[in-house]
C-alpha cells in the first residue's frame, strides 16, 4: 500500500495547476518525479484532508462503492495492513467491526484494530489473526504486493502467490457468507487462484478502482457469497 511520505497537503488544490518539484543535489530524477507525482495527486491531497493514511483507502472505498462488502462486515482481517488506510476504511465504515491486521513493517496503532508486526507467511500468522480478531473473520481483505524487481511477469507472479496463500487463508477461516478482496497484478487471478475462489465463492470479479493509478497493473479480485468448508462445487465463471 502507498507511504505516507510526500507532503501532498502543499500542493494545490485547484484544478489545472500542478507542484513544480526542484531536483535537490541528493535526490535522484526518479525520485523528483515521484515526489512531483505525489504532490500533484488529487488521492494524496484527499487522504490528508480526510485523515487517511494513504491514498489507497480510497481504492477500498470505490470497491466497496460497487460490490458492498463492508456495510455487514463485523470481523475483519487485513493483510498487508501497514500504513493502515484499509483498516481506516473499514472502521469508519463499520465501526462495530472488530479488526486485525497484519504486516512486516511497523503499523502505527488505530482504535479498534488489532496490530500484528510479523511475517503473514510464517506458519504462526494464520492462528495469531484469529487470536488477535477473537473470531474467524467475516471479511478477509489484502493489499499485499511483492516489491517489484521490475520485470513484470516476475512481478506478475509473485504478487500472485502472495494472492493464492491470502485466498487459502480466507477459504481456510471465513464464516460462510463471507468475502475476500485481494490486489493481483495486469492479467487478473491466474487459473489456479480463480478455480480455488470459483469452487468457495458464489461470485467471483475483478474490478480496478478510479484511485489505481492509470499506469498501474494493479487489478483487484472481488470474491463474495463464501460457501463454507462443506459446499465447494464449481461455479459458473462470473469475472469482468
Amino acid at each position: 500500500m502507498s507511504g505516507r511520505k510526500g507532503g501532498g497537503g502543499s500542493a494545490s488544490g485547484r484544478g489545472g495547476l500542478h507542484e513544480r518539484v526542484k531536483t535537490a543535489r541528493r535526490r535522484t530524477a526518479s525520485s523528483t518525479r515521484w515526489l512531483q507525482r505525489q504532490l500533484n495527486d488529487p488521492y494524496v491531497r484527499r487522504a490528508q484532508a480526510e485523515g487517511y493514511r494513504s491514498r489507497a483507502a480510497y481504492k477500498l472505498i470505490e470497491l466497496d462503492d460497487k460490490f458492498g462488502f463492508l456495510k455487514k462486515a463485523r470481523a475483519v482481517v487485513d493483510l498487508g495492513i501497514t500504513p493502515g488506510g484499509w483498516s481506516q476504511v473499514v472502521r469508519k465504515a463499520n465501526p462495530r467491526a472488530r479488526v486485525a491486521g497484519i504486516d512486516l513493517l511497523a503499523c502505527e496503532p488505530i482504535e479498534g484494530v488489532a496490530i500484528l508486526e510479523m511475517d503473514f507467511m510464517d506458519d504462526a500468522a494464520p492462528d495469531a489473526l484469529i487470536e488477535a480478531l477473537g473470531s474467524a473473520p467475516d471479511l478477509v481483505i489484502s493489499d499485499m504486493a511483492a516489491n517489484t524487481v521490475g520485470h513484470p511477469q516476475t512481478d506478475h507472479l509473485r504478487t500472485i502467490a502472495l494472492a493464492e496463500t491470502a485466498a487459502d487463508f480466507a477459504v481456510q477461516t471465513l464464516l460462510p457468507g463471507g468475502a475476500f478482496v485481494a490486489k493481483v497484478f495486469a492479467g487478473g487471478a491466474d487459473r489456479e487462484l480463480l478455480m480455488l475462489l470459483k469452487q468457495n465463492f458464489t461470485s467471483v470479479k475483478h474490478a480496478k478502482p478510479p484511485a489505481s493509478r492509470k499506469g498501474s497493473p494493479e487489478l483487484y479480485v472481488i470474491a463474495q457469497g463464501f460457501k463454507g468448508r462443506g459446499d465447494t462445487a464449481p461455479e459458473h465463471d462470473e469475472g469482468e
